[in-house]
């Protein structure tokens, strides 16, 4: 067992560290992940209080990257009610007005899942990702404890993309997106991003929850271009 976190009077959490394993992120480096009690029943209160505390989830399992010699995966959220588009936002919007968007329950989909190996089979052929089962899929994306959303986005009837995403107490989550890569020069992520946002201000709610950045690594360059932003250091949200 790693720690025992108190949640409130009635919660107590056990958190355990994960074997290490080769990091996806940064050569040379290993990664080790502090995981809720995988046999406690978890639900959204609980998950509320964690997402606030860097927490993220994959599945239906709760973690948080608890690396002994690294600290550069970083959470960070967008502060919504704060945030406005920019030129470049703009643009991105103004290119897919003529998508539908539609907001679907959080249920296993053959046309999702069809859409899902092909992007990953565009950006992700290599690693643990690669040549992902239906059960990987639902694992990785489903779980039966959260209020989750997938985001629809269609050009007539095509499906473009979708956004998966929970809905919390404090904001959105957003846990994945996936796109068709012959239509990746409209941005289909930022879009889905830019959306979120949209959808989190007419919830009345005050984040969008990225998950991790890392100073060093290049994929995740994109997440510095939402403002304001603010990352989970030292144990608080602090303005980037």
């Amino acid at each position: 067992m790693l720690a025992l976190l108190n949640m409130n009077d009635q919660v107590n959490l056990n958190f355990f560290a994960s074997a290490p394993e080769p990091c996806s992120y940064l050569q040379d480096r290993k990664s080790v992940s502090a995981f809720a009690n995988p046999h406690m029943d978890m639900d959204m209160d609980t998950y509320n209080e964690l997402i606030q505390r860097g927490f993220r989830r994959s599945g239906g399992y709760i973690y948080r990257p608890h690396c002994p010699n690294c600290q550069e995966c970083i959470s960070v959220r967008v502060v919504v009610k704060k945030h406005e588009y920019s030129r470049n936002e703009m643009r991105v919007i103004r290119r897919n007005s003529d998508l539908r968007v539609h907001r679907v329950a959080d249920k296993y989909r053959e046309e999702h899942f069809d859409l899902y190996r092909r992007y990953i089979k565009s950006r992700h052929n290599e690693g643990t990702m690669a040549n992902p089962s239906k059960a990987d899929y639902h694992r990785f994306l489903i779980c039966d404890w959260t209020d989750t959303l997938f985001i629809e986005y269609r050009l007539n009837r095509i499906l473009l993309a979708v956004a998966v995403c929970d809905v919390t107490s404090s904001g959105l989550s957003a846990v994945y997106t996936f796109f068709d890569p012959d239509y990746a020069d409209r941005s289909p992520g930022h879009y889905a991003i830019l959306s979120q946002i949209d959808e989190t201000r007419s919830r009345d709610l005050d984040y969008v929850y990225l998950g991790y950045w890392i100073r060093d690594c290049a994929k995740m360059n994109y997440k510095r271009r939402y403002k304001p932003l603010e990352a989970y250091l030292n144990e608080q949200w602090v303005l980037q």
